[in-house]
């Protein structure tokens, strides 16, 4: 009888010799049985991960041919047009294939990996299991085609695995180890400012492979590297996700529809507030509220009259509509400008939340943008977007529906400018509106009513608390 047994090496003799064998985690020891196992090359398929994302570029590798993997182990991290995600191994084994190089793009049902498995038996053979499974005496250290991740360099798995996708790869950039770095995050973790501190104030910049000049200036005006033969610069992670997305939505029909929003009233309402946030310092994480907690309300309520615009919609693969999808949650989505472009994460349930408890979860992903600690959680599930991009400056602009919603609204800058009211020139603080809907489904009529609608709302903010519950 052999029992199970963790050491890598045993010796059994037969007939007076004696043979060598090696321990694999994924062979099963029973006891003496007339069956032989025979090890399955099992491909793992990359499962649906949600949103309709049907590509993921791979960002990181966890494994390499020759590794030995239990079910739930980490084999990669993917990125998609909402967020990062590691995906887990469902089969015990050991690694014998990578179907993608690093920043290869992967499609959803396609294999990922090969796993060796001990899944099946042949039976008729009265031979224990390990005289009869041929082995190699050590598990082969083969790096995978062509993936940085396994070069000979030190790397603890255990404080890599803490680190951000952008800050892995800027220290994959500038060949760096994270434990170079000292970490200013929680529990000492390394964030991106951390290592562009430290690519600054190191005086031998020589060994770095490419520059990172687009960090060292403000994220809101990047500055790239210009090569001087006039070779392509890589996309970065950001801008990758940016192109797909964008790539897909223009396979939408977009109707466009502008307007202006008088902020009048509601910045007078909006004042009211923010003394009372003053009068009780410390209730508030936030010391002072925005004109967007507002507007967000308000649009939730909007929605709450036009359900169709916070649907969407599934095709078939020959484009025709299969259904509309009624989304009862209100997850307005906010596209924000941070250290490493553009992020889309989402306020959920918005139409279960009172203004302030709005502004502290705004507050929340603004200060998770700025460290690049949003969750995969805070960057999926939107299901109508705002964006204020008028904090830069413009007014009007022409913004694109996200594949997964069914409508998009930009904010312009917020003027006072001259207005006719009751025969009478009067200065009005007025702020352009610009949406954009997915034709297919959302007509000019229901983008005006729904638009009108928020607009009432947002305009005459006596009316709009009177309907907060």
């Amino acid at each position: 009888m052999y029992s199970r047994t963790t050491s890598l090496n045993f010796l059994k003799t037969t007939k007076g010799t004696v043979e060598k064998y090696v321990y694999k985690p994924w062979i099963t020891r029973r006891s003496f049985h007339s069956s032989i196992l025979s090890r399955a090359k099992q491909p793992f398929l990359l499962a649906d991960i949600g949103e309709g994302i049907r590509e993921v570029e791979i960002i990181q590798w966890f494994v390499q041919p020759g590794s030995v993997v239990e079910e739930f182990d980490r084999i990669c991290e993917v990125q998609s047009d909402k967020a990062a995600v590691e995906i887990t191994s469902r089969y015990a084994g050991m690694i014998s294939k990578l179907h993608y190089q690093l920043n290869g793009v992967a499609t959803v049902g396609a294999p990922l990996v090969d796993i060796e498995t001990a899944d099946e038996y042949v039976d008729g053979q009265n031979t224990p299991v390990a005289e009869n499974v041929k082995v190699p005496e050590s598990i082969p250290n083969t790096k995978p085609v062509e993936t940085p991740l396994v070069e000979n360099r030190s790397r603890d798995p255990g404080v890599l695995s803490l680190a951000t996708p952008a800050v892995r790869r800027l220290l994959f950039e500038n060949n760096l180890e994270v434990t170079e770095i000292k970490g200013t995050g929680k529990n000492q973790r390394v964030l991106k400012e951390d290592i562009i501190r430290f690519l600054t104030e190191k005086k031998d910049t020589t060994d770095l492979r490419r520059p990172i000049a687009v960090e060292l200036i403000s994220p809101s005006q990047p500055v790239l590297s210009v090569d001087p033969n006039n070779q392509g610069t890589p996309l970065t992670d950001t801008q990758k996700v940016m192109f797909l997305a964008m790539t897909h939505s223009l396979a939408i029909p977009q109707l466009g529809y502008k307007d202006e929003v008088d902020l009048t009233l509601t910045n007078t309402y909006r004042q009211a507030l923010n003394k009372s946030i003053s009068d009780h310092p410390g209730r508030h994480p936030f010391t002072k509220i925005s004109h967007l907690p507002i507007l967000l309300k308000s649009l939730s309520l909007a929605l709450t009259q036009f359900p169709i615009m916070n649907a969407s919609i599934t095709t078939s693969d020959q484009g025709r509509l299969n259904q509309v999808v009624y989304k009862t949650s209100h997850n307005i989505g906010l596209a924000m400008d941070t250290p490493q472009g553009l992020k889309v994460p989402n306020i959920k349930d918005v139409q279960d939340k009172n203004l302030f408890e709005i502004a502290s979860e705004l507050h929340r992903l603004v200060s998770l943008g700025k460290k690049n600690e949003l969750s995969a959680s805070d960057l999926t599930g939107a299901t109508i977007t705002l964006s204020n991009s008028g904090t830069f400056g413009g007014t009007y602009a022409n913004p694109m529906v996200f594949p997964s919603e069914l409508a998009i609204v930009a904010l312009g800058k917020i003027q006072t400018l001259p207005r006719l009211e009751n025969g009478k020139i009067v200065a009005k603080q007025v702020m352009p509106i610009s949406w954009a809907a997915d034709h297919r489904l959302i007509d000019g009529a229901t983008m005006a009513r729904f638009s009108n609608q928020w607009k009432h709302w947002v305009e005459n903010p006596a009316i709009f608390t009177s309907m907060l519950k």
